[in-house]
């Protein structure tokens, strides 16, 4: 099975098991790493940001105008930051590294 590496904002590295199918928040609520996803997924949020490893971030399917505007309202959004909801596990995607932010900005109240 694909693994999919988080490292927390302390440095410390979780790699998880990350079926293919599921998005990134999905897999890191499933392994209890501390991503929020007020919005469930439903890109109506920026809660569930994280930061691609430059060397993956060109593997991942380009990113589309509505998950760019969510990232403006973003916490220490980067070049390469996506939101989790919007990659999806896939079995080219083996090894992913995602850095959390240190914080997280929930407009939904």
């Amino acid at each position: 099975m694909p693994k999919i590496v988080f490292i927390e904002p302390s440095g410390e590295a979780r790699e998880v098991d990350a079926p293919v199918g599921l998005s990134v928040l999905e897999i890191a609520q499933q392994n209890d790493i501390d991503i929020e996803g007020a919005c469930e997924g439903s890109l109506a949020c920026s809660t569930c940001h994280v930061i691609v490893d430059p060397a993956w971030s060109a593997r991942l399917e380009p990113i589309q105008d509505d998950e760019e505007d969510m990232l403006d309202l973003a916490f220490g959004v980067t070049r390469t930051s996506r939101l989790g909801c919007q990659i999806i596990m896939t079995e080219g995607l083996d090894g992913l590294r995602l850095t959390l932010p240190s914080a997280t900005i929930n407009m939904m109240g």
